[in-house]
C-alpha cells in the first residue's frame, strides 16, 4: 500500500509540474502574441481585399482556404525554420526578414501605383489568359496571392514571437510558437469572416426583419460594409508599406547601420514632445509614417528595377 501511495504522490507531482509547464507556455504565448499585435492588425486589414468582387457564396470558403494556408505557413513551414535558424544560424534571421520586408514594400508600392495610375497592370497579375479562364481561376489566383502575402506577415509574427520567448527549452519554444500561430490565425480570419459576411447578414435583416429597427440596422450594414472594405484596402496597402519599411529599418539597425532608425526615432521624439497625453500616440504615428515613407522608397526602387526588365502593359 505504501508503494502505491508513493506512486500516486509521484504521479501527482508530475501532473503538477506538467500543469505548471503548460501555464508557463500559455503565459509566454500570450506575451509573445501581444508583441506581434501590430503585424496581426496589418494581416487582418490586408486579407479582406482578396474576396472583394467574388460571389458571396464563395467568400467564406475563400477565407477558410486562406486561413488553412496561413496555418500551414506558420506551423508546417515557419515554425521549424525559425527553430532551426535560431539553433544553427541565428545570424540569418534578420537578412531573411529584410527580404520579406522588401517584398512587402514592393507589394505596397505596386498597389499604390495601381491606385494612382488605374491603367497600370500589376506585374504579378499580367496574365492575358487569366480573364478567359473564369471565376475558378480568379479565385485560385486570389487565394495564392493572399497566402503568399500571409507568408511574409506570418514570418514576421513568428520571428517577433520567438524573440519574446523567455526559455531555451526547444519543446517549450515549439509549443509557444504553435499556440501563437493557431490563436492569431483563428483571431485574424475569424474577424475577416465576420467583416466579409456582414453585408449579407444586413441584407437578410432587411428582407426578413419584422421590426423597423432591425430593417434599419440591416440597411445600415449593407451601406457601411463597402466603405469598410474600401477603408481596409487602403489600410492594408499602408500596412504593407509601414511593416515592410519597419522591417528594413529595424534590420539595418540589427546589422549595425543605426542611422535610419535613430533619425526616425529622433524625429518622432521631437514632434511628439509637449503634446501631453497624446505623446505616445503621436510618437507611434510619426514612426509608422516615416517607416511607410521608407517602404514607398524601397518599393518604388524595386518596381522601377522590375519595370526595366518587364515593361507593363497599359490599356
Amino acid at each position: 500500500m505504501s508503494g502505491l501511495l508513493a506512486l500516486l504522490d509521484d504521479v501527482a507531482a508530475i501532473a503538477k509540474l506538467a500543469a505548471a509547464q503548460l501555464d508557463d507556455v500559455a503565459a509566454q504565448a500570450a506575451k509573445a502574441g501581444s508583441k506581434a499585435a501590430g503585424v496581426v492588425i496589418d494581416d487582418a486589414a490586408v486579407t479582406p481585399k482578396y474576396v472583394v468582387g467574388l460571389p458571396a457564396a464563395r467568400e467564406l470558403p475563400i477565407v477558410y482556404s486562406i486561413a488553412r494556408g496561413s496555418l500551414i505557413n506558420k506551423l508546417v513551414i515557419l515554425l521549424p525554420i525559425c527553430l532551426l535558424l535560431e539553433a544553427f544560424a541565428p545570424w540569418l534571421l534578420t537578412p531573411l526578414l529584410m527580404l520579406g520586408g522588401g517584398y512587402l514594400c514592393f507589394e505596397g508600392a505596386e498597389k499604390l501605383l495601381h491606385a494612382l495610375m488605374p491603367t497600370h497592370v500589376e506585374y504579378a497579375s499580367a496574365d492575358p489568359a487569366a480573364a478567359a479562364l473564369g471565376a475558378a481561376h480568379l479565385e485560385k489566383t486570389k487565394v495564392k496571392g493572399a497566402i503568399k502575402t500571409d507568408f511574409i506577415l506570418s514570418a514576421e509574427i513568428m520571428a517577433i514571437s520567438l524573440a519574446a520567448i523567455e526559455t531555451d527549452v526547444i519543446w517549450k519554444e515549439a509549443l509557444i510558437l504553435a499556440a501563437v500561430g493557431i490563436l492569431i490565425t483563428v483571431a485574424v480570419y475569424g474577424v475577416v469572416a465576420i467583416i466579409v459576411k456582414a453585408d449579407d447578414w444586413g441584407l437578410v435583416m432587411v428582407q426578413k426583419g419584422r421590426l423597423a429597427l432591425t430593417r434599419a440596422l440591416g440597411q445600415g450594414l449593407v451601406r457601411f460594409v463597402p466603405h469598410l472594405l474600401t477603408g481596409l484596402s487602403i489600410v492594408g496597402t499602408a500596412a504593407m508599406l509601414w511593416v515592410g519599411g519597419n522591417i528594413i529599418v529595424h534590420g539595418l539597425h540589427e546589422l549595425g547601420a543605426h542611422l535610419p532608425e535613430a533619425v526616425i526615432k529622433g524625429a518622432a521624439a521631437s514632434v511628439s514632445k509637449g503634446v501631453g497625453a497624446a505623446e505616445g500616440f503621436v510618437e507611434w504615428l510619426v514612426v509608422a509614417s516615416l517607416d511607410a515613407v521608407v517602404g514607398i522608397v524601397i518599393g518604388g526602387v524595386i518596381v522601377a528595377i522590375l519595370h526595366m526588365f518587364h515593361r507593363p502593359e497599359y490599356a
